[in-house]
């Protein structure tokens, strides 16, 4: 995709052709990672609160250096809670990290600077600020998952721009 045609700019994710949706994501693979909901936490005791915690867990799928997933097409078979953003689940996003470029998008705030797009194409941009989960994470078969809590971080939560 031609960085000079800024159709994200132009178009809504729900006008994106499958090509625009496609390159829209910018491979960071904090999709990938395993997120946990804490159901017993009370903001201020506020009934329905739910706390979302992100870990440094990741699908055993993804290729930890290249950011991607080794069974792209087959991914939502193979593991069947796999993240698998939509046009029709958009209004659900908010359990990605907010430097997610679909969620960044949907709530107005456009492509950050480290973004594959505005960079020819390239993820080198976004690994040299830290953005991705390259060097940050251990394989889901690696762990016993119910002790979750020693691998819950923050910066998932990092946005950048």
């Amino acid at each position: 995709m031609a960085t000079d045609d800024k159709f994200w700019e132009s178009k809504t994710l729900e006008q994106m052709t499958r090509k625009e949706w496609e390159s829209v994501c910018d491979g960071c693979a904090k999709c990938c990672l395993h997120k946990f909901i804490d159901e017993d936490a009370d903001e201020n005791d506020n009934p329905g609160f739910e706390e979302l915690h992100y870990t440094n867990i990741v699908c055993n799928l993804l290729n930890t250096k290249t950011c991607s997933c080794t069974q792209y097409a087959k991914r939502s078979e193979l593991v069947p809670d796999c993240v698998t953003l939509t046009k029709a689940n958009l209004d659900n996003i908010d359990y990605m990290p907010p430097s997610c470029s679909y969620r960044r998008l949907r709530e107005g705030r456009g492509l950050p600077s480290w973004h594959p797009l505005l960079n020819k194409g390239k993820k080198s941009s976004m690994h040299k600020v830290g953005m991705s989960v390259r060097g940050k994470t251990v394989f889901d078969k690696d762990v016993d998952l119910e002790q979750f809590e020693d691998y819950i971080a923050l910066w998932p939560l990092q946005d950048l721009d």
